[in-house]
Parts: structure tokens; C-alpha cells; sequence
């Protein structure tokens, strides 16, 4: 597979004619050869964003709303196309890659809503005869960033809602997946996207730093949009912050699902299976910490343990029946082996799975983990989760809060009641009580808390991170003065 780079609604190579690949995390195999744009490459994008911006800016939202729905039926008959590429790019399971197709359809049918909800409002004043009001404008060009893990829904977040809302995008694909992202890209052109309203590049990460700091530096970059891990985000957000440019960052997590002594057990293993384990744990609200009452810890880790010993491993592409396929990167094993090895060390139960093999590694539970092991509070990202055992439930609200990131979480308790008071004081973007942690739905506002970022995509949440309120009077023009 190949990718160029598009702008202006042209697909061109680098300037460089230069190119870099992605492999198959499992063979080595060249997966994807993409164009590697330069700085130059990017100011080109920049600058044909910045002036269909001039345009753009102002249509009105039944050309927006069409083009989102134009989008959101393409993308699903593209649907075998899109599932293919993101199970080669980044061994995706058939189910993880027709679930983007799924959000991402509906994403964008969301988008489309949107464009009729861009409002302002009337405000009350104690000038005679004046008309005071606040209204939404687009601000500019959004330079917008998505990572390989939800490639569908992601990049089709951090692309729609902005051009929905009147602004242009650059949006810059991520090296793990350029195939993948470059087809939501030509979804939203085969959907009649302007010209220069959508321009997306792919680099090699070499010139990443280079190419970021441009596009960020840019004049006419006005907001600039990050998915991805905390500290990736936290250095986006210096560069931002270095020319007052707002961020919206959506970053890593450390999901806890709480398990209180009353808990529907059987209902509990089933949210943390799905939760743990698709997509190999990488997905940033998976379930990588279970705190869990210790009433009732020896039923949930049994069963927890029986049924994630069912999971299939392996290759997707030469097996359907695999639900747990390798990591991105086969040196995500040496990284979770030694994980594992601190917290053996330190007391801790391996139930079932065990030490990764390059990308390779099955699905993995870690009992009786303590503050004092490293897996208790680093983000994992891959199939491997851990139980914490706590005594009541102020030690579970402390546990579960005891991490920087605040993401996703889940309490799982028959009395409704507390389970809800839990809920509550959990310190997390979004928090379900008797469900997953891995749950997203395009109506409703997603992001996170402490260091897994600030800002809400979805619902009309979104309408605040990507339009700027301005105040506006109409007044007499006789009127008087103090002096």
C-alpha cells in the first residue's frame, strides 16, 4: 500500500520525493510506503488551508451537514477496504476494525447535526434601546494530530467537527497508520470537501519534531488538536503554549473498574474481558486496573481468569477467530516483560498469560498488585490488566483515584445508589456505572481529567474547542456619553 500526500484536493508526493514505511509488527514486512513531507510540505498545506478558510468560513451548515452525511455513507461502503488496511497496519482484530467503521459513520452523521447547533444568544443590558448578543465564529486553521489505535474514529473526530464548525484542517496522519487515515481523508473528499479545507500529510518520525514545530509556528494555525500518550501531549502542549495557541488534548489513561461487595459478578467479568482486552489493551479507556473489595475478589479473579483463558492469540489476518493480535510494536514486550518481573518480584500473581514475545503476548492478568510495583500506576497499553484488592469502599475510591491520569473508569455494585456515589467521586472524564470503561458514543462529551488531558470532543461540547464567542451591540448611534 502507498500514500501520497493531499492538498488542495491533490495528491502529490513529497517535495523530496522522499518516503518511509510501516511494518508488520509480527513479520517485519514493508505494510505501507508513505510520502515523508518536509517543512516546506507542510507550509504548502498551511497556506492553502489558511486561504480556503477565507471561503469556507462562510458556508452555511446545510453544505456542512451534506458533505458529513455524504461522508458517513461513503466510509461504510468503503467499509471491507478500511477493515483490511487496519488490520495490516496495525493488527487490528476484524471485530476492533468494523467497530471504527461503525463510530466513524456515526460520527460523522453526529457532525452533520452540529452544523444547526453553532449558536450564540441574546443577553440582557442597561443600555436604552441596544441590542446585546454573543456569537460562535470559526477561529482558523486547526492543525489537528490522531494516533494509530481507533485510526477510524479518530482522525474522523479530529477532522469533521472542526470543518463542521467552519474551519479548515491540516491534519497530520500518523506514521503507524497512514494507509488507514489517508482513506478517512478521501472519504471526506469523495464527499466534497473544498479544496483546501482538508489537507493531509504523513511524515516519517525523523521529521516529525520539525514538521510539528512549523505547522504549530504557522500564523494562521489558530487551535491545534492532539490524540495520543501524555507525554507526547505534554510536549504539544508547551509548543502551543509558546504562541498562545489553545490545545485540545485527549491523552493516556490508567482506566479503573471498581468491584464492590455487592457487585453482579458475572456481569463484572463480562465488562472486564471486553474491556481489558480489545484490541490488546490498546486503547487508552481499557481496564488496566481492577479494584476490587476483597469480599468477593477470590469469585472475580477465578472467574476473570477462566475467561480470559478462552481468548484466542495470534495473527488476525490468518485467523478470524484471534481476539487478541499482536501490539504495534514488538518492543512494547520487552517494555510489559519488565513489568511483570518488578511486580513478581514484589509479591504479585500472574493468573493466566504470561511474558510477551516481541508483539506478541496473550491476554494477561496480574493479581495482588501494591502501590509499590510499577505496573500499579504506568500506563500499560497492551493485553495485560491487574486487580487490586481493597476493604470497603473508601479504600476503593482512594485506589481508584491514586493515578495521574483520569480518563475512563466503572463501578460495578447492585445498589445503584452507592455505585452512583462512587461514581461521582472518582476523578475521570467519564465513568459508567455497571458497564465497560471502553465506551464512547459520538453524542456524547468525551475527554479527560489530570493528565489525561482537558477539552471535550463530542456532542455539542465540541462547538467550545473548535469557535471562538464573541460579544456583539447594536446601539444608538445618538447616544450619550459622560463626556
Amino acid at each position: 500500500m502507498q500514500t501520497q500526500l493531499i492538498i488542495d484536493n491533490e495528491a502529490r508526493g513529497a517535495r523530496e520525493g522522499r518516503t518511509f514505511s510501516r511494518t508488520n509488527p509480527l513479520t517485519g514486512d514493508v505494510v505501507t510506503e508513505g510520502a515523508a513531507a518536509d517543512v516546506d510540505d507542510a507550509i504548502d498545506a498551511v497556506e492553502s488551508a489558511s486561504k480556503a478558510f477565507e471561503s469556507w468560513s462562510q458556508s452555511g451548515p446545510t453544505e456542512r451537514r451534506t458533505i458529513m452525511l455524504k461522508a458517513a455513507d461513503i466510509i461504510e461502503a468503503r467499509a471491507g477496504e478500511f477493515i483490511q488496511t487496519m488490520m495490516s497496519e496495525v493488527g487490528a482484530a476484524q471485530l476492533w476494525a468494523g467497530f471504527n467503521v461503525f463510530l466513524t459513520a456515526q460520527l460523522f452523521r453526529e457532525a452533520a447535526g452540529i452544523a444547526t447547533q453553532i449558536q450564540g444568544e441574546t443577553l440582557p443590558t442597561d443600555k436604552p434601546g441596544t441590542l446585546s448578543m454573543t456569537v460562535r465564529q470559526p477561529v482558523g486553521v486547526i492543525f489537528s494530530m490522531a494516533p494509530w489505535n481507533g485510526p477510524g474514529v479518530l482522525a474522523a473526530r479530529a477532522i469533521a467537527y472542526p470543518i463542521v464548525c467552519g474551519n479548515t484542517v491540516v491534519f497530520r496522519a500518523s506514521e503507524t497508520s497512514p494507509r488507514t487515515h489517508a482513506i478517512i481523508a478521501e472519504v471526506l473528499h469523495e464527499a466534497g470537501v473544498p479544496a483546501g479545507v482538508l489537507n493531509f500529510l504523513t511524515s516519517s518520525p525523523d521529521d516529525a519534531d520539525r514538521v510539528v514545530d512549523a505547522i504549530i509556528a504557522h500564523p494562521a494555525v489558530r487551535r491545534v488538536n492532539f490524540t495520543g500518550s501524555t507525554p507526547v501531549g505534554r510536549i504539544i502542549a508547551q509548543k502551543a503554549a509558546r504562541h498562545l495557541k489553545p490545545a485540545l488534548l485527549e491523552l493516556g489513561g490508567k482506566a479503573p473498574l471498581v468491584v464492590l461487595d455487592d457487585a453482579d459478578i458475572d456481569g463484572a467479568v463480562n465488562a472486564a474481558v471486553f474491556g481489558s482486552f480489545m484490541y490488546q489493551g490498546q486503547i487508552c479507556m481499557s481496564t488496566e486496573r481492577f479494584v476490587v473489595d476483597e469480599k468477593v475478589a477470590d469469585e472475580f479473579v477465578e472467574k476473570f481468569t477462566a475467561r480470559t483463558r478462552e481468548l484466542i492469540s495470534g495473527d488476525p489476518l490468518a485467523d478470524p477467530n484471534v481476539v487478541v493480535g499482536p501490539m504495534v510494536r514488538p518492543e512494547s514486550g520487552s517494555r510489559i516483560n519488565g513489568l511483570i518481573d518488578d511486580a513478581l518480584a514484589k509479591g504479585a500473581d500472574v493468573t493466566v498469560g504470561g511474558r510477551a514475545d516481541g508483539a506478541s503476548m496473550p491476554a494477561t492478568i496480574v493479581d495482588n498488585v501494591k502501590p509499590d510495583m510499577a505496573i500499579y500506576d504506568q500506563e500499560t497499553f497492551g493485553p495485560i490488566t491487574t486487580v487490586v484488592r481493597v476493604s470497603g469502599v473508601e479504600e476503593a475510591v482512594q485506589v481508584a483515584n491514586d493515578t495521574e491520569y483520569g480518563l475512563a473508569a466503572a463501578v460495578f455494585g447492585r445498589d445503584v445508589s452507592r455505585a452512583l456515589a462512587v461514581a461521582n467521586r472518582i476523578q475521570a472524564g467519564h465513568v459508567h456505572v455497571n458497564g465497560s470503561t471502553v465506551q464512547n458514543e459520538a453524542q456524547a462529551p468525551y475527554g479527560g481529567t489530570k493528565a489525561s488531558g482537558y477539552g471535550r470532543f463530542d456532542g455539542r461540547a465540541v462547538i467550545n474547542e473548535f469557535t471562538e464567542l464573541k460579544w456583539i451591540t447594536i446601539e444608538p448611534s445618538d447616544q450619550q456619553y459622560p463626556f
